[in-house]
């Protein structure tokens, strides 16, 4: 490559980055929709910066271009992702793009919605535009994994979160976790709640803890919609995580079975504290995971927390539908064999060769902590883990 070509590679990669940067800032805001940030760029000048804030308001590239005004045209556009053309809460940006005079647009990812899918790109070329498609393609789709998954897989991208001691126990034998880990730890616990659109638990969680699932202490937070697992709707309408709901602008949904349902008095004791009741299939009298995922990413949840105990975890890890891990290791040892393991019921393995294994794995730490989290890389599994 020569290098003037070159050179024109690593503009192109520094202002996506820059896209992406402004994508970020909308982390948890958006689902259904995607992350998306757009640049409008005269030579080195970057003249219009937008980013899609939250679901219903404008689209990036249409924040931008305003911003850009008159010098958007004979310009650059620069998005992580392809511009929408079919009318949805907002019009179509290839329309916008056009009107404005844009002279070419540079796109990170084609959108996987079969909405979309190419054609935004192939109508703005019709109209006249160059289109350079691919830029930092696997760095976009990372970013937006939580949309690709809701629109390939019908399900949230699914992340489990944990605090464990240094031989793998999330919990005393008697449930007690309080604390395993340090202050950054647990304030690095609250900010994943404020990027994830719901945060989910087991019965056993709310029993044991009494947890609140809000986003304390994050400047700029707001508290991700909170899911219980209840089989049998023994959730109290006293609990925490209930009577939140009566003060945040975030519900709390307690899915039960549609027997679990089907006590009405408990059902009415917990709507009148303040939950949404939910039923869904159900699989050996337990509520049917994937049925809930399925329930979920139709009602626009994109990224779902899961910080539920080992029963939970482990059951969501035997069906494969954990793809992220992040995991606070403190520096404690119980030294219990009956102590709480971080999955419970998953089966054994025989061998160190048949161990799941993390991708893209990120380490850094938290005070006296340490973080560890990656891709989950299931054998066979969804094509798009890796971005």
């Amino acid at each position: 490559m020569s290098g003037r070509g070159s050179d024109a590679v690593t503009r192109e990669a520094r202002l996506m980055r820059l896209a992406l940067g402004l994508a970020r800032r909308a982390r948890g805001r958006t689902s259904p929709n995607p992350l998306v940030g757009a640049l409008v760029v005269v030579g080195d000048q970057v003249v219009g910066r937008g980013y899609h804030r939250r679901l219903g308001s404008a689209h990036a590239e249409v924040e931008a271009l305003r911003q850009a005004g008159p010098r958007a045209r004979g310009a650059e556009l620069f998005v992580n992702l392809e511009p929408c053309c079919h009318h949805g809460r907002t019009p179509p940006c290839v329309d916008a793009i056009v009107a404005a005079g844009v002279r070419r647009v540079v796109v990170g990812m084609v959108d996987p919605h079969p909405l979309v899918h190419g054609r935004g790109l192939r109508a703005l070329r019709r109209a006249g535009v160059e289109v350079h498609c691919g830029t930092l393609g696997p760095e976009c789709r990372v970013l937006n994994r939580a949309f690709v998954s809701c629109v390939t897989r019908g399900r949230p991208l699914v992340t489990l979160k944990a605090a464990i001691t240094l031989d793998g126990r999330v919990a005393a034998r008697g449930g007690d976790a309080r604390w395993i880990t340090g202050a950054p730890a647990r304030a690095e616990a609250h900010r994943l709640r404020n990027t994830h659109d719901a945060v989910l638990v087991g019965l056993g969680t709310v029993q044991t803890d009494d947890p609140r699932l809000d986003c304390r202490g994050v400047r700029g937070g707001r508290d991700p919609l909170r899911v219980v697992v209840d089989s049998r709707l023994r959730t109290p309408p006293t609990a925490q995580v209930v009577q939140l709901a009566r003060r945040s602008a975030a519900a709390t949904w307690i899915v039960t079975t549609r027997r679990g349902a089907a006590d009405a008095g408990r059902v009415q004791a917990l709507e009148r504290a303040g939950a949404t009741i939910i039923a869904v299939a159900s699989q050996r009298g337990r509520v049917k995971l994937p049925a809930l995922l399925a329930l979920l990413a139709e009602r626009g949840v994109g990224s779902l927390l899961v910080e539920g105990g080992p029963t939970l975890a482990g059951a969501l890890w035997r069906e494969r539908l954990v793809d992220e891990l992040v995991c606070f290791i403190a520096p404690k040892l119980l030294g219990d064999a009956a102590a709480l393991p971080l999955l419970q019921g998953v089966g054994a393995v025989a061998r160190v060769a048949q161990a799941v294994a993390l991708e893209a794995v990120r380490v850094r730490r938290l005070g006296r902590d340490v973080e560890i989290s990656g891709t989950v890389a299931w054998p066979g599994a969804w094509p798009d883990r890796a971005g």
